[in-house]
């Protein structure tokens, strides 16, 4: 079973890339954004709380 939705979650993300490429990077790029600012944050938390 996860085999089976492990490939359709990759034949749709494929498929989102083939047919908007320009979404698709809007979309990758506003989760790296998510991740570095989560990132961020957990530094920012971690030097107050050597501080």
């Amino acid at each position: 079973m996860k085999k089976i939705i492990l490939y359709i979650l990759v034949v749709f993300v494929l498929y989102t890339i083939i047919t908007s490429p320009a979404r698709s990077a809007d979309l990758v790029q506003v989760g790296f954004e998510g991740v570095s600012n989560a990132a961020k944050g957990v530094g920012q938390f971690m030097t107050e709380l050597v501080s």
